[in-house]
């Protein structure tokens, strides 16, 4: 007892400091550390002074750190309190020995705010408040009722220094009684606070204390109780109205820094729920009271209620929520502002309501109710909204019913529809209402394509549905209604205008595109072992999507009862049914061995057939030569030769289609070879990939004639605006030319000259003794003549350079614009197939590509080639986190790349492209690195669960790596670093070796 007295006596003066202080500066720096502003390294001084109070069990050391503890409390420094006081509350959590009281007396008397000189009042204040605040986290003081009474009397006494510690006193007094039994509440506290209770209404911190112990302690604060307090039974009442708006103002003015919802006013929302009165609260306070005041942190209040309320609401509550002026104030500034400053808040209470919520009908009603806010027809929400992942299936088939209705009869009248100060001033709109239509009905097809991308629980008929009702919408027409197909079920209340079939067509191309690269869906094994094989664009019984689709275009083409937008010609037509025809007769010759290769030529077909329906002329000669080569590729003698090694296989048939395609000016044929590329990544061969690597080889440029050159005149003059704008041609800006300054500056051609000599001679004009006075007429005529054809020879032949010059530059700018089409290729088989080790084949036609680059001309479309290839080579190579694991066989290979690559930096003159050689070097390392070698195991650490021996085990681990002819390798470049004066190698470079790699 004597001993637990003793370690416990936190009163009791220190007697021999100096010997505390002999004991060494370990024990003294915990307390430096403690005060210092970086966070991480408080908590650790914290944890290192815990230990060794612990396990060196000495009560002088003790005793001087809870003298020195609340010292610090009322330290100058602002970050060195919250320091002190964590510690303090440590400390007393971990000796619990240690009496709360005595800790509260030492506080009181170093920091009494009575002795204290003048300018020393702010730290006084901070020591106390930081003091009760230590006490509190230690989790002890609300079992200890003495301590418990004299902190609740503290707090209540700093809350007059309001000019220091604002509100804090008033804050923790009420995060103190929250944490309160109610037995101890009503036994010790109610007393005390009854003060402060009373007058509820004179302070958002008494009225919040009020309605936290109305929760917490309804047995004690009842309503006979709350009317003798404040005369009145309920807080949420007519008579109290008036001043709970203006107490609620004052907690918006005093909060706007911290932009979360003041705790009072979701309490008050909870208790007016509780009471029965949230309908008088709602319109009462908030709508009639708090949205009149014209100030931006009571309206962001508003808008931050109406988000924190929706869990709480039953359906009517969110009807009387959803239609009211809040949500029309709100929208209102999400337009003005362009949503950047509370639409990014709102959409998270949105999410946080759906994924907490299990009522189906109540989501669907939140998520009606915010496709229901408009803007002139267009909702607020954001068509984009990732909110509707988290809807359950039933709530999300009777979503997309209903946006599906609203696109076909379109109920402007159910709306909560604004219109801004500018679009009030702009009346002269011709017709409102179908310009409303047409922004809803847009905003619809981007939200059900969307759908498809953001829901998790979608089914198979689900996205077949959406994907109907885009495509028919985009492309045709119902006559009349007709029960066969349902898109044409209902008709439209207002025809869709030429317009809004371009823009639906547009957003179902894009819907097509995540289609073809939405993994198999489905809970089943099965579904579950098909997307382990990452396998994309199917359906759960191995059909196609796309398929799927062109079936689905068939039976509308085939039907009386609808008609194309853009009707077939008979050529078309027939190009169309031979398409399907051959897609057909692939998949009865599928097989398990063939199955990518049908795969890919089907995507590839039906996904040019699909774009019949959008430009047809251009479509219709490309489909014919991929059916003429789908029918090669499969024929009877192309099996025949297929034992011949020179023959190529239909991968590499395959990448020749795609980049002839990729050779066309046109977006839409871009999109489809790249869509399929992804298809054929997992079968890529090596000599496949050679013919993608061989495009920006410059030797093959010189050899052969590329089909891009050929197409530039008939292409360019054909090509859409839509093309035009999304491939980026800015090539107009690139092709300023100097062509007048080149006549000018040009030499005098010596053969011109010669030329001229002669036709002068002929007339006899260089003879000394005639002039051109005695020339007759007809001598004269003949050499003007003469003289005027050699110079329009001259100029043919001026004009011919020019010609050849500009074909050049063309031919230059569209081989530039393939090789940047070619790379997303380059750039798709790196993310897809990071673990392929043809990987290793890329590395360096990609450097030597950056070096090309960097030493051509500077204009804009090349450093924007030069940007994306560098891109692509740090992020989707040296970035990226997964690379091939399968290098035991390429050892060899590997390392001899590895010296190659440093050779090349150290022999470069350009520190940059140096340091590309020197980067891909270190990737390969953390490939070999990372590789397990099959002759040494990895040693592992004796006890699994120590998780520093088993990053030391990693770290020592060099996988396949060899690490002595590594060594050597990078010695001799550390080595020419340090020796030679203009080394392209650079300090960094090696900095990053040590650093990633210290063995």
């Amino acid at each position: 007892m004597e001993q637990t007295e003793q370690r416990g006596g936190g009163g009791v003066p220190v007697t021999d400091p100096r010997g505390v202080l002999r004991q060494g500066r370990a024990f003294l720096d915990f307390f430096w550390d403690i005060a210092k502003p970086e966070q991480e390294v408080r908590l650790a001084a914290t944890e290192s002074l815990l230990r060794h109070l612990r396990e060196g069990k000495k009560d002088d050391e003790l005793k001087y750190t809870l003298k020195r503890l609340v010292e610090g409390l009322g330290a100058t420094r602002e970050a060195a309190r919250p320091g002190f006081s964590l510690a303090l509350a440590q400390v007393l959590q971990a000796f619990e020995e240690i009496p709360l009281c005595s800790i509260l007396e030492q506080i009181k008397e170093k920091h009494n705010l009575e002795k204290v000189k003048k300018k020393l009042v702010r730290s006084a204040a901070f020591g106390n408040f930081f003091g009760v605040m230590a006490l509190f986290q230690s989790g002890r003081l609300v079992k200890d009722q003495k301590a418990l009474l004299e902190s609740i009397q503290l707090l209540q006494q700093l809350t007059n220094q309001q000019t220091h510690l604002r509100d804090l006193p008033r804050k923790t007094l009420i995060d103190i009684t929250s944490e309160v039994p109610e037995a101890m509440f009503e036994e010790v506290l109610f007393d005390i606070l009854q003060g402060d209770l009373s007058s509820a209404f004179t302070s958002p911190e008494n009225l919040h204390l009020l309605l936290v112990g109305m929760q917490k302690f309804p047995g004690v604060l009842k309503p006979k109780k709350l009317k003798k307090l404040f005369g009145s039974p309920t807080v949420v009442n007519k008579e109290n109205i008036s001043r709970l708006v203006e107490l609620l103002k004052s907690a918006a003015k005093s909060e706007k820094q911290d932009k979360k919802l003041p705790s009072v006013v979701f309490d008050l929302l909870q208790v007016a729920l509780k009471e029965g009165a949230f309908e008088l609260f709602w319109n009462e306070v908030v709508e009639n009271g708090l949205l009149k005041e014209k100030s931006g942190p009571v309206s962001y209040m508003c808008y931050r209620l109406l988000g924190s309320a929706l869990p709480l609401l039953s359906m009517e509550q969110l009807q009387v929520v959803l239609k009211g002026k809040v949500m029309l104030h709100y929208g209102e500034h999400a337009v003005a502002t362009q949503g950047f400053k509370f639409a990014a808040e709102m959409e998270g209470y949105i999410d946080t309501f759906l994924s907490g919520c299990d009522d189906p009908e109540r989501q669907l009603a939140v998520m009606m109710g915010f496709s229901t806010l408009t803007n002139q027809g267009k909702p607020v929400l954001l068509s984009t909204s990732r909110a509707v992942r988290h809807l359950q299936a039933v709530a999300l088939q009777k979503y997309i019913c209903w946006l599906k209705d609203m696109f076909l009869r379109p109920e402007l009248d159910c709306c909560l529809d604004f219109s801004s100060n500018r679009q009030k001033q702009n009346r002269e709109s011709a017709d409102k209402a179908q310009q409303k239509t047409a922004r809803l009905r847009k905003w619809i097809i981007h939200r059900l394509v969307n759908v498809i991308e953001s829901a998790t629980k979608k089914e198979e008929s689900l996205v077949m549905d959406i994907a109907r009702f885009c495509f028919f919408h985009a492309f045709f027409v119902a006559k009349k209604k007709n029960s066969q197909i349902a898109e044409a079920g209902v008709l439209p209340s207002q025809p869709l205008s030429e317009r809004d079939h371009m823009e639906i067509e547009n957003y179902f191309f894009g819907l097509l595109q995540t289609l073809n690269t939405l993994p198999v869906l489905g809970d089943t094994a099965e579904t579950a072992a098909l997307r382990g094989k990452h396998i994309h664009g199917v359906t759960a019984d191995g059909k196609l999507w796309i398929l799927l689709l062109t079936e689905y275009a068939n039976k509308l083409l085939s039907s009386e009862h609808v008609k194309a937008v853009k009707p077939f010609t008979k050529e078309q037509r027939d190009i169309w049914e031979r398409t399907l025809q051959s897609a057909k007769n692939l998949q009865k010759k599928e097989n398990r061995s063939d199955s990518a290769k049908v795969g890919a030529f089907q995507q590839l077909l039906l996904s040019m057939a699909i774009h019949l329906f959008k430009n047809q002329s251009e479509t219709v000669d490309v489909l014919s030569d991929l059916l003429n080569c789908t029918e090669r590729a499969f024929s009877k003698e192309a099996k025949k030769k297929k034992t011949d090694n020179s023959e190529p296989g239909w991968v590499e048939v395959m990448v020749e289609i795609l980049l002839s395609l990729l050779a066309q000016p046109s977006l839409l044929l871009r999109r489809i070879s790249k869509s399929v590329f992804v298809w054929i990544c997992p079968n890529l061969t090596k000599r496949a990939l050679q013919l993608i690597l061989d495009v920006f080889d410059p030797n093959q440029e010189q050899n052969e004639e590329s089909a891009v050159v050929v197409m530039e005149e008939s292409n360019k003059k054909t090509k859409s605006a839509q093309d035009m704008d999304e491939e980026g041609s800015e090539d107009s800006s690139d092709e300023d030319t100097t062509d007048s300054g080149d006549e000018a500056n040009e030499e005098v051609d010596e053969n011109f000259r010669s030329q001229l000599m002669k036709v002068l001679q002929a007339g006899n004009t260089l003879e000394e003794d005639k002039s051109d006075e005695d020339l007759d007429d007809e001598a004269m005529m003949a050499l003007d003549k003469n003289i005027s054809a050699l110079f329009a020879e001259q100029q043919k032949r001026i004009q011919a350079k020019k010609d050849e010059k500009d074909r050049m530059r063309k031919e230059k700018i569209l081989r530039r614009d393939f090789k940047a089409k070619v790379l997303d290729l380059i750039d798709v088989f790196l993310v897809k197939q990071s673990e392929n080790p043809l990987v290793f084949d890329i590395i360096e036609p990609l450097l030597q590509l950056i070096e090309q680059s960097m030493s051509s001309d500077s204009d804009k479309q090349e450093l924007d080639f030069l940007q994306k290839t560098a891109n692509i080579f740090k992020n989707s190579l040296c970035r990226n986190k997964q690379y091939c694991k399968k290098v035991a066989s390429l050892q060899e290979d590997v390392h001899a790349l590895v010296q190659r690559l440093v050779q090349k930096a150290c022999k470069h003159t350009n520190s940059a492209v140096a340091l590309y050689y020197f980067s891909a070097s270190l990737y390969l390392l953390k490939v070999l690195k990372g590789n397990t070698s099959s002759a040494l195991p990895p040693p592992e650490p004796k006890k699994q669960s120590d998780s520093r021996a088993r990053q030391e085990c990693q770290l020592l681990n060099p996988g396949c790596l060899n690490v002595e002819r590594v060594a050597v390798i990078y010695q001799q470049a550390l080595t020419q670093f340090l020796s030679k004066r203009n080394s392209p190698l650079t300090c960094s470079m090696f900095h990053d070796l040590f650093k990633r790699f210290p063995v």
